[in-house]
């Protein structure tokens, strides 16, 4: 295999396109959908979740429960509308690298290598993340 070179760009070894549909979604529009997603998880969590601090009486929220409803709408929208509400309002979808729906044990490994918080800051040349790299999907725009 040899290194990249100055002409390639995110995702030519996998046969998607430099820009426009189908080509690799870039970090802006990844860190907005995973923001969308953490921040809406942390509402509904709050909202629903919530208990009264015992002392002051100001409610504050359950972190547990706002990862298990991140968990929860990660591993369930994946596989159902193609990616999280967060990556669907970001306009992109996720799809086996080699095209194609990704299944229902796809998204629950790469949720939980995501919660690792490493292999979705560990990039390759393509600008997968390893948690994406590792079950073969890839984050394309739509």
């Amino acid at each position: 295999m040899s290194a990249p070179s100055e002409h390639d760009y995110p995702g030519q070894r996998l046969g998607l396109p430099r820009e426009g549909r189908g080509s690799i979604a870039r970090p802006g529009r990844r860190i907005a959908a995973l923001l969308i997603d953490v921040v809406s998880a942390g509402l509904v969590g709050f909202a629903f979740f919530s208990t009264p601090d015992p002392v002051t009486g100001v409610p504050f929220a359950n972190p547990i429960a706002a990862n298990v409803i991140f968990f929860a709408v990660q591993i369930l929208f994946i596989p159902l509308i193609g990616g999280s509400p967060g990556h669907r309002l970001m306009g992109m979808r996720l799809e086996l690298a080699s095209g194609g729906w990704v299944g229902l044990w796809r998204p629950i490994v790469r949720t939980v290598l995501l919660a690792l918080i490493i292999p979705a800051v560990v990039w390759d040349a393509d600008q997968r993340g390893l948690h994406d790299k590792i079950v073969g999907t890839v984050l394309v725009r739509t």
